[in-house]
């Protein structure tokens, strides 16, 4: 038992050896991690604070409210790690599979490294206002503490068997798509709630929430909740049960984590086959040279990288959420709730175009010495801007016909949203350009497709976007507010204005690009 526990503590320790490595001599990161630690502090007291308010219901409604926030840290504490999956080393078992450890160690040293960091503690925290909001008496504190502790404890061990049951499966690039569609389907269903209340959905909020905490009434965060609330002997009862479930969960994880150490990486299998297709070959479309050299790279990524799937599949599902919720329950919409959704799908879409070269990684160097002058800079990034045109114009099309549609609207709004959409998304691209060269950063060379920046750039990469949003929300200005205002015609210049704004920012970055084609390399190269 005290190797054990010795094991575990050595696990906590190499995780935060993990980090403290990760942070050492570099401002970037620790400015990211200290940004992380602020956040999760705040989540931690508002999550606490938010829960502990519930007290103030009645006690049945408090109850219902109480089951169904601990089964949505369960949800969470499932979904979180999926898509981490790749950038936390102790997620992933086969990292560990040479090490000379049995099983039993190595689960109980992986869970103690879940444990620990301070979005964990921030969980845990956020939990402990369930006993606040339930418990009454000195008995229900009692059971409240081991109740928040094996819900915790359900978190963790659901999360690990999930994560270790498909650590096999995620490190494909099928499983790696799949996930990503799957997350994207999780965020559409988190905004059924709101788009049923903007629809005017009838009935009663308290029995529907009644419902919903019938259904998680025999649920392990139910039955913890019911064992605050309860107290005494019952609540005793209903606490085993939850632990009974943590210590079957937690059998079924060291079962799933003894098979993912034997079995064969999936992901290397069937390598070096070379699969051949009848498809019709782009090429033949594309210009000669090296615009069309880019043109068909940048497609290729956009088929194959997960990452570059999820951008577009987020755009579009993002812009049906906003297209849904801008109309009430009346059906009565402007041409705002029109205009808006094309617009937001232009600057989503035109957003990839803010870091250009980062996807390039260290590759970028055989782009760098073929650059002999500024133009060939300008060309590589018109190629990119024109790959990103061949998906985003008929796209925008389609997301503007559905807007109309959806706003119920006369053909003229649709007919206005779509130049105007094509215009945002040139002058998106253009901004882009010139904060690719000015601000780049690294994407991870990982197996997650939702990974934006390389570990302690995301403070970097947010603060590059934001800038691109809010610099495009200005420059498009001229072009959107008469539409809005009613001048319809007015769009017709929105084309042509994308287009100077493109072409502009695309030669105001070769400029700045090819003057510091070393810095930029190295920014976008820097190891993951």
């Amino acid at each position: 038992m005290a190797g054990l526990a010795g094991m575990t503590w050595l696990f906590v320790r190499l995780k935060l050896s993990l980090v403290r490595g990760g942070l050492r001599g570099d401002a970037g990161r620790q400015a990211g991690f200290a940004f992380s630690m602020v956040v999760a502090l705040v989540a931690a007291v508002a999550g606490f604070a938010l829960v502990s308010l519930i007290r103030s219901a009645p006690s049945d409604i408090a109850l219902d409210l109480v089951a169904t926030a601990f089964a949505i840290f369960a949800i969470g504490w499932v979904i979180v790690p999926l898509t981490a999956f790749g950038l936390d080393e102790t997620l992933d078992p086969a990292r560990l599979a040479l090490f000379p450890l049995t099983t039993r160690q190595l689960a109980t040293g992986m869970l103690a490294a879940s444990a620990t960091g301070p979005w964990p503690i921030a969980s845990l925290i956020a939990l402990s206002g369930g006993v606040v909001a339930l418990a009454h008496g000195p008995g229900g504190v009692l059971l409240g503490v081991p109740a928040v502790i094996l819900v915790f404890a359900f978190c963790l061990t659901t999360s690990r068997l999930v994560t270790t049951g498909l650590s096999g499966l995620l490190r494909t690039r099928r499983g790696r798509d799949l996930l990503a569609v799957a997350a994207i389907f999780v965020v559409l269903l988190v905004q059924v709630p709101n788009l049923l209340v903007n629809r005017g959905l009838s009935g009663d909020p308290t029995r529907m929430l009644a419902s919903v905490g019938d259904a998680l009434r025999w649920t392990p965060p139910g039955l913890a909740a019911h064992a605050i609330a309860d107290g005494g002997l019952i609540g005793v009862a209903e606490l085993i049960v939850v632990a009974m479930s943590v210590v079957v969960l937690g059998w079924l994880w060291v079962a799933a984590l003894r098979h993912a150490l034997v079995r064969p990486d999936a992901s290397s299998q069937g390598g070096g086959s070379v699969r051949r297709s009848g498809r019709i070959s782009i090429g033949r479309f594309l210009p000669g040279g090296m615009l069309g050299a880019v043109v068909a790279k940048e497609l290729k990524y956009a088929a194959r990288e997960p990452r570059g799937r999820v951008n577009w599949i987020m755009a579009l599902c993002v812009t049906v959420i906003v297209t849904l919720s801008l109309r009430g329950g009346d059906g009565e919409a402007g041409l705002g709730s029109v205009i808006g959704p094309a617009c937001l799908a232009a600057v989503m879409i035109g957003l990839q175009a803010g870091n250009s070269f980062g996807i390039d990684g260290r590759s970028l160097w055989m782009n760098a010495v073929a650059f002999s002058t500024p133009r060939d800079l300008r060309t590589d990034l018109a190629g990119r801007h024109l790959a990103m045109a061949v998906i985003g114009v008929p796209l925008l099309l389609a997301v503007s016909l559905f807007a109309g549609v959806v706003g119920g609207g006369d053909a003229a709004w649709a007919l206005a949203a779509v130049p105007v959409a094509w215009g945002v998304l040139g002058v998106t691209m253009g901004v882009g350009a010139i904060t690719s060269v000015t601000a780049p950063y690294t994407y991870p060379d990982r197996l997650n497709a939702f990974s934006g920046a390389a570990p302690g750039q995301g403070g970097q990469a947010f603060a590059a976007s934001f800038a691109t949003m809010v610099v495009t929300g200005v420059l498009t200005l001229p072009v959107v507010l008469p539409v809005l205002l009613g001048l319809t015609w007015w769009a017709v210049f929105a084309v042509p204005y994308g287009v100077a704004a493109a072409w502009a920012g695309r030669r105001i970055a070769a400029g700045v690009g090819f003057a510091r084609l070393p810095e930029l390399l190295a920014a976008v190269s820097r190891p993951t």
